[in-house]
């Protein structure tokens, strides 16, 4: 089993996005999965990046809301 963890800059590069990316993805709830140790330190499992993103592999964007959008 993989216990590797990556912090935010690290995750950040994997997924190829800014670490405050990471921070606002957080505050929405929409990013992946993550491990908080306190409000400074904050790592992501590599296995659950994987996975989150493998979940959002698709072939057309329709099902993508719009941001602000009320469905």
């Amino acid at each position: 089993m993989d216990y590797a963890l990556l912090s935010q800059r690290d995750a950040a590069r994997l997924l190829n996005v800014s670490p405050r990316t990471l921070e606002s993805w957080r505050r929405r709830g929409v990013g992946p999965l993550y491990v908080v140790y306190s409000s400074r330190c904050v790592r992501y499992s590599g296995r659950d990046l994987h996975e989150w993103l493998e979940e959002r592999v698709t072939r057309k964007t329709s099902h993508i809301r719009r941001q602000g959008s009320r469905e």
